[in-house]
C-alpha cells in the first residue's frame, strides 16, 4: 500500500478539505486493519514503518480538520454579518417607503440560505457518462416548473417589455407570491425592481434588487441586483450606504460588467 498523497498547497474550498479528509480516513482505517489483521502493532520492522505512516496520517487528518474547522468558522462570521447589513438595510429601507410597518419586516433570512450544516458531498459522474437532457423541460437550472409558472412569469415580461409599468410591477408580485421558491423568482423580483424604478418608485424598487439579491447571490440577476440596490440607495440620499454596497459588487463579481457600472456609479457619488 503507497504512502498518503499530501497536499503540496492549502485546500482551497471546504469541500476539498473534506474530500482529503475522507480519503485520509479511509486509508489510515485500512492501514489499521492491516496491522491488526498481520499483528504488526507488535513492533516488527514492518509494523514500525507502517506505525510510521499512520503517525503521519493521523497527523494529516488533524491539521485538515482544525482547517475545516476554521473556514466554517469564518464562513459563518461572514454570514452572520452579511444578515446584519441586509437587515439593516431593509429597516433603512422601511424607513423611506411610505406606509411600511417597521414591525413587519421579521427576522432576515440568512445570507445564501441554511449555512447551519453543510450538504454532504455528492458523488462525481464518470467521465464516461452519458447525460441526456428532456428537450421538453424549460432551462431553469434543473428544477421542475409548477403548470403556468412559466406563462405567468413570460406575460409579466411582455408586460414590462410594453412599458406598462404599473401592471408588470403587479404581476411580478403577484408571481413571487404565487410560486414562492420558483428558479425564476430573482428575475421576477429584478424585473419589479424595473417596473418600480421606471415609476419612480425608488424605495419599494430598492427593496424589490434587494430581495432579488439575497434570495439567491449566485443567481443569474445576483450582480446586476446589488448593482441596481446601490443606484437606488444613491438615489434616496443615502450616499454612504450606497457606496458600501456599490464596493460589494466589485468585490463579489470581480470582472463582471455590473462591476464596472459599479465603479462608474461611485465615482459620481464621490465614494471614498
Amino acid at each position: 500500500m503507497g504512502g498518503p498523497a499530501f497536499a503540496q498547497a492549502d485546500p482551497q474550498t471546504l469541500a476539498d478539505i473534506r474530500a482529503e479528509l475522507g480519503q485520509l480516513s479511509a486509508e489510515f482505517n485500512s492501514l489499521k486493519s492491516e496491522l491488526v489483521q498481520s499483528g504488526a502493532s507488535g513492533g516488527g520492522l514492518g509494523g514500525g514503518s507502517a506505525l510510521e505512516r499512520m503517525d503521519a496520517m493521523e497527523a494529516e487528518l488533524a491539521r485538515l480538520t482544525a482547517r475545516a474547522e476554521e473556514i466554517e468558522l469564518r464562513l459563518s462570521r461572514v454570514v452572520t454579518d452579511g444578515t446584519n447589513r441586509l437587515g439593516d438595510l431593509e429597516f433603512r429601507l422601511c424607513e423611506v417607503t411610505p406606509g411600511c410597518d417597521i414591525a413587519s419586516i421579521g427576522t432576515t433570512p440568512p445570507l445564501g440560505g441554511d449555512v447551519g450544516g453543510a450538504a454532504a458531498p455528492q458523488p462525481l459522474p464518470s467521465p464516461d457518462a452519458v447525460v441526456i437532457e428532456d428537450p421538453s423541460v424549460p432551462a431553469t437550472g434543473g428544477a421542475e416548473l409548477a403548470i403556468g409558472e412559466q406563462a405567468d412569469f413570460d406575460r409579466a415580461q411582455a408586460v414590462l417589455g410594453q412599458g406598462d409599468f404599473r401592471t408588470a410591477a403587479d404581476l411580478f408580485a403577484t408571481f413571487t407570491q404565487s410560486y414562492p421558491g420558483s428558479p425564476l423568482s430573482q428575475e421576477a423580483q429584478f424585473g419589479r425592481g424595473e417596473a418600480l424604478s421606471q415609476l419612480g418608485d425608488t424605495a419599494n424598487a430598492a427593496r424589490a434588487y434587494l430581495e432579488a439579491f439575497s434570495g439567491n447571490p449566485d443567481g443569474p440577476f445576483a450582480a446586476e441586483s446589488l448593482l441596481k440596490l446601490g443606484e437606488s440607495l444613491g438615489k434616496l440620499g443615502q450616499t454612504p450606504e450606497a457606496c458600501v454596497t456599490l464596493a460589494e459588487v466589485g468585490v463579489r463579481y470581480p470582472g463582471s460588467i455590473s462591476a464596472t457600472q459599479a465603479q462608474v456609479a461611485m465615482q459620481a457619488y464621490q465614494c471614498q
